[in-house]
């Protein structure tokens, strides 16, 4: 399995798809400039903006490398001389799944450097009021990137039932939209206001899809960090002990389709 994270790893940093979203990382350098416009809020602007920044490249490569990474391999029959080793499909899955979290760990600590470096010049252009505190900064990358690393596991779980990479890249698309939205949704149905127009069956078919689906609201620390205000250290633990359980769930999943999963 460890082998299987070294080549995920040197596959990953080799592949053309990384390559081209990582260009985005040249936008830091213009993160001081664009939050210079706003007078009033610079130092929030620039923590907005970089953060939004490594999110959007998180979720890329997240869709992309997680959504591609497996149906690339049997496409090119690699998958083949790989499970003719010593080495089983459970293994293959995790080693898999482990070298991609630890790839968006590595991105996330290089993006998270840039950021933490774009923020400060444009904090000491223009100097706020209130101090930005880098620990709150810290557990907003952390957490936005367990919240991809969960997303990689949906992508692969979706990959080990498809025979493309539309199934996988798209679905995981729609995962991540669809958990953006889950909570309203769940809140409104379950309101009075919809007591009269909202049947009981569809109720409890959104119910069904929102229990189903991760809720990934809860992973999204920007405004702590971009206000400096203090999480609940209850709801960071819930948060962490969520992004386990789902994801070995996931991965749980992954490794039973896989191992039903027929190789032609």
């Amino acid at each position: 399995m460890l082998n299987m994270m070294r080549i995920t790893l040197k596959g990953v940093f080799r592949d053309r798809v990384f390559q081209g979203i990582m260009a985005l990382a040249v936008l830091f350098l213009f993160i001081p400039s664009a939050a210079s416009l706003s007078m009033r809020q610079v130092t929030e602007l620039s923590v907005t903006l970089s953060l939004s920044l490594i999110s959007f490249i998180l979720l890329l490569l997240s869709v992309f490398l997680g959504g591609t990474s497996l149906w690339r391999d049997i496409e090119r029959r690699y998958t083949f001389g790989v499970l003719s080793l010593p080495l089983s499909r459970s293994s293959y899955i995790l080693g898999r799944f482990l070298g991609l979290a630890l790839f968006l760990v590595l991105v996330s600590v290089v993006l998270g450097v840039a950021a933490c470096v774009a923020v400060n010049v444009a904090s000491s252009l223009y100097p706020a009021d209130r101090p930005v505190v880098w620990s709150f900064v810290a557990l907003a990358l952390v957490y936005a990137t367990l919240k991809y690393i969960l997303l990689v596991a949906v992508a692969l779980l979706l990959s080990t039932v498809s025979t493309s990479f539309f199934l996988p890249v798209f679905g995981t698309i729609c995962t991540f939209l669809a958990s953006g939205i889950s909570q309203q949704v769940y809140e409104y149905v379950h309101s009075a206001a919809a007591v009269q127009t909202v049947s009981p069956l569809f109720r409890q078919v959104v119910t069904a899809v929102y229990y189903l689906i991760p809720n990934l609201a809860g992973f999204d620390l920007k405004i702590n960090a971009i206000y400096s205000v203090a999480p609940n250290p209850r709801g960071l633990a819930l948060t962490a002990c969520y992004f386990l359980a789902y994801t070995a769930i996931l991965l749980a999943g992954s490794i039973f389709l896989f191992n039903r999963r027929e190789m032609k």
